[in-house]
């Protein structure tokens, strides 16, 4: 004759089940008897200073606020003058290849120039105007034109 399918640990969870099942169900009860800890006992405001109180705010300490003083999205941005012809000297540059490096006066910061962006043929060492544009690999050279010196 075969035992029971039911082993002790199958029993003992059974057990756990049922106990929880009766707890809730008695505490479910308890909260029906006692409505004073209702959902009002967890109420809880903030105060001016960003203090979480129990006790309501004052209504005479409330300001108004005009629906027309807010306002809302973001507030368009004011053009900033920027600098948009630089002047720089040719450090290096390849004719055969087709491009090359001009310093700006200024910063001394080397930019990449390319074939595509003179204006004019250039040569080391030639004082030059230009712009910047943002390239793949950093800013790079474009309108670039000889310094007309009188």
């Amino acid at each position: 004759m075969a035992q029971s399918q039911i082993s002790y640990n199958k029993k003992e969870k059974e057990k756990t089940r049922l106990k929880k099942r009766l707890d809730k169900q008695q505490k479910k009860e308890e909260r029906k008897n006692n409505p004073q800890s209702g959902p009002d006992s967890m109420i809880a405001y903030v105060d001016e200073f960003g203090n979480i109180t129990d006790t309501p705010p004052d209504p005479s300490m409330k300001t108004k606020i005009s629906a027309d003083s807010i306002e809302l999205g973001v507030p368009k941005r004011v053009k900033e003058e920027v600098i948009t012809v630089r002047k720089g000297r040719v450090e290096f540059y390849n004719d055969s290849k087709g491009f090359g490096f001009i310093v700006e006066q200024d910063t001394q910061i080397k930019y990449f120039v390319h074939a595509k962006g003179l204006l004019e043929d250039i040569k080391e060492g030639n004082i030059v105007t230009f712009e910047l544009e943002r390239g793949m690999k950093g800013m790079n050279c474009v309108r670039v034109k000889k310094e007309t010196t009188l």
